[in-house]
Formats: C-alpha cells, sequence, structure tokens
C-alpha cells in the first residue's frame, strides 16, 4: 500500500491553503531547494563546462525520461525530455505524418489543449495536410480511411473527461492510421498505460502533476516499432547521431534520441528529477483509486452544499481524470472569492471552475474544506465584490 501521508510530507504546502491547482502547477517537493542548490554548488559553479561529463548533464535527459517511463507503462530507453509540450507535440505528430505518407488527415475534438490544436493547425497548413476537429463524442466515427494521424489529450483540461486511449488506439490502427496521445493532464494523475494501449506516440509536461515546477521540461515517448524510422521535422543538434563531430548534414540518432533538438535544460531536469524522488514506491493502481476516491466525495459534497453549481465532469469515475469542474454564470468571480478563502483551484473560460486533486498530497480533508468554503461563498454571496470580478492577466 501506498503511504501517501508520507508522500504528503515530502512537499511544500503553504500555511492556511487548501492546493487543488496541481492540475496546473504542483507545489513545490521539498527536496528540490537542496537538489537545484547542489547542483549550481557542486556541478556548475566548480566544474564548469566539464560538468558535462563529470557530472552526467548530457545523459540527464534520458535519465529523467526513465523514471518517467515507469508512470506511463513505457520502457527504459523509449523516453527522453527537452523542450516544451509545444515543440514535442510538433515533432511527433510531424513524425506521424512522415510514416503513412499518402495520408493527409489530422484528427483531433474540440476538448483539446488548444495550443495542441495551434501546432496541428500550422503544420496542416506547412506541409499541406487537414486537421480535422470534432466533438469528443464523435471521435469514434471520426476514424475514417483517410485518416493518417488521430491526436488527442487523454483527460479534457476544462472538464475531466477522459478518452478511452486503448480503444480509440485500435480503432486508429484498423483505419490504418497512427495514434499521438497527449498526457499532460493524465502522467502523475491516472493510470497510463501506454505499451498496453499500443499508442505510436505520446508527450506530456511536468510542470502539473509530476511537480517539476514552473515551466519545468516536457517529455516525448515512441513507440519501439517506431523509434528508428521517426523523423520529426524539427530536427536539431542533440538529436543528431554524432552531435559532436559538427557534421553540416543532419544524420539522425539512433531510437528516442532523435527526438532531442536543443541543449537540455539542466537545471530545470535536477528539480525535476529531485520531484520524481516522490515517486518512488507509489502504487499506480493506489494512486488511481485514491483519485477516485477524491473526486468522488468532492462531487458528492458539493452537489449536496452547493445550489447553483452544475457538473461538468462526467460522473462515471471511469470517463473522469483527477479533476473535476463545475460551471456557474459568474465562475470567474467565484473562484476569486474561493482562493481568497484560502482554497486554491482555477478558471477555465467561459464559466468552469476546475479543481485537480493529486493524490500525493491531497486527502479527504482538502475536500472538506473546499466544500464548506465554496458552500459558504455561495450563500453568503461574498463572490459577487467588484474585487473578484477583475481580471488578472493570467486566469
Amino acid at each position: 500500500m501506498t503511504d501517501f501521508a508520507a508522500t504528503r510530507r515530502a512537499f511544500h504546502l503553504p500555511s492556511g491553503i487548501t492546493y487543488l491547482d496541481g492540475n496546473s502547477l504542483g507545489p513545490m517537493p521539498l527536496a528540490a531547494t537542496d537538489r537545484v542548490a547542489r547542483m549550481m554548488a557542486d556541478e556548475w559553479s566548480e566544474m564548469l563546462i566539464t560538468g558535462w561529463n563529470k557530472a552526467g548533464w548530457y545523459v540527464q535527459p534520458r535519465k529523467v525520461g526513465d523514471r518517467i517511463a515507469r508512470l506511463i507503462g513505457a520502457g527504459p530507453g523509449q523516453v527522453v525530455m527537452g523542450d516544451t509540450l509545444s515543440i514535442k507535440v510538433f515533432q511527433a505528430l510531424s513524425a506521424a505524418l512522415r510514416l503513412r505518407p499518402g495520408r493527409r488527415v489530422i484528427l483531433s475534438d474540440s476538448g483539446n489543449f488548444p495550443s495542441d490544436l495551434y501546432v496541428a493547425e500550422g503544420l496542416a497548413r506547412a506541409v499541406g495536410a487537414e486537421l480535422r476537429v470534432v466533438a469528443p463524442e464523435a471521435v469514434e466515427a471520426a476514424i475514417t480511411p483517410d485518416l493518417a494521424v488521430l491526436m488527442l489529450t487523454e483527460v479534457d483540461y476544462r472538464t475531466g473527461r477522459r478518452h478511452d486511449m486503448a480503444a480509440l488506439t485500435a480503432r486508429a490502427h484498423e483505419a490504418g492510421a497512427l495514434a499521438l496521445w497527449d498526457l499532460a493532464h493524465s502522467a502523475g494523475a491516472v493510470d497510463v498505460d501506454l505499451t498496453g494501449a499500443d499508442a505510436d506516440f505520446a508527450v506530456g509536461c511536468t510542470y502539473k502533476y509530476l511537480n517539476g515546477g514552473p515551466g519545468a521540461p516536457a517529455f516525448i515517448w515512441t513507440h519501439p516499432r517506431h523509434a528508428d524510422a521517426a523523423q520529426p521535422i524539427l530536427q536539431g543538434w542533440m538529436g543528431h547521431d554524432a552531435p559532436f563531430a559538427f557534421d553540416p548534414d543532419y544524420r539522425p540518432a539512433a531510437g528516442i534520441e532523435r527526438m532531442r533538438v536543443g541543449t537540455p535544460p539542466v537545471i530545470a531536469l535536477a528539480a525535476l528529477d529531485a520531484a520524481l524522488d516522490v515517486w518512488d514506491g507509489v502504487s499506480l493502481p493506489d494512486l488511481r483509486a485514491r483519485s477516485i476516491e477524491l473526486t468522488q466525495a468532492f462531487i458528492a459534497g458539493v452537489e449536496a452544499e452547493c445550489p447553483g453549481l452544475a457538473l461538468n465532469s462526467p460522473r462515471d469515475p471511469a470517463r473522469r481524470g483527477s479533476q473535476v469542474s463545475f460551471r456557474h454564470p459568474q465562475g470567474y468571480a467565484v473562484m476569486q472569492a474561493l482562493i481568497a478563502a484560502g482554497v486554491v483551484g482555477d478558471f477555465r473560460a467561459p464559466d468552469v471552475l476546475r479543481f485537480g486533486f493529486a493524490p500525493l498530497y491531497n486527502g479527504l480533508d482538502d475536500v472538506d474544506r473546499a466544500v464548506e468554503a465554496l458552500a459558504r461563498i455561495l450563500r453568503d454571496g461574498t463572490w459577487d465584490a467588484e474585487k473578484f470580478h477583475h481580471k488578472a492577466a493570467v486566469t
């Protein structure tokens, strides 16, 4: 059994705050401060450029990638870190398109994170492909024989709706297409199994449920059957077969290494590596069971105590990730009032109050405090104060 009391103690959680926004940014692991300080004092400061070899900075993207692999159902040597999630989406999508010559259709859904759709739209325009976007529930029916790539985010960022990865991947394969999955709201939140689902490509960020810190690097996975054939359009120095030969002509490295682009963010990877220590000994089935316990309790509490809110997430936990959202006509102001009361969730346009439950540090006590504060704000009408209606740059 996973000791979730111990994992909670591994984080700095500010006093008086109930934090239900780990689906946007995870809290700081206590070990990260010392790990980054040690890296700067003992490695960067003393080793200077020799740290690439002496401290292992050059191989860090693969070492950290191997630690994430266990959490997403991947194998050793199949995941590499670096760059941003949008860059990794671009790489994976362009590589998938090249593996299906003669097909030009990319299929996604309207619940996908807009940035993924922006990347796909730009790529499609550049290479003469077509991006088709359908409602989430219409995806399976829209998988047709002209499809090249199915590109989906497993867990919807607004509703928490969870796609059936295995079923949709199988359907894509039946149609002769490839399946690319964005795990931004899955990795560290649910029991992902890329190998079991037979997915083709996957990408994800590490600053949400994996707690790597603001701007933490993204990861990319390629199924081994594609690893030595995948050719992303964006190819860079670190993805070359011999980066330090400085050959003017590009020759892709073997396997997942070809998905590296630029110089790895060594300090950020040190913080992420410390964050991943918390996952040692965590059982993914235990994680999933606790996620369901927390989200079910929250839905029950809100529906009993908070009239005026409408559930915006699937009621069936099998169809939901580790977040719950409710709708309110003045959702932004309600959320600002809730944050002022010490319960931190977030708002998504046009009217969604979103709450992320991270089993590593959230418990039923957080559920109770959040329900009580939300019920009080709605009952007293404190959300309608002018200050709560003023929108900041980041909502």
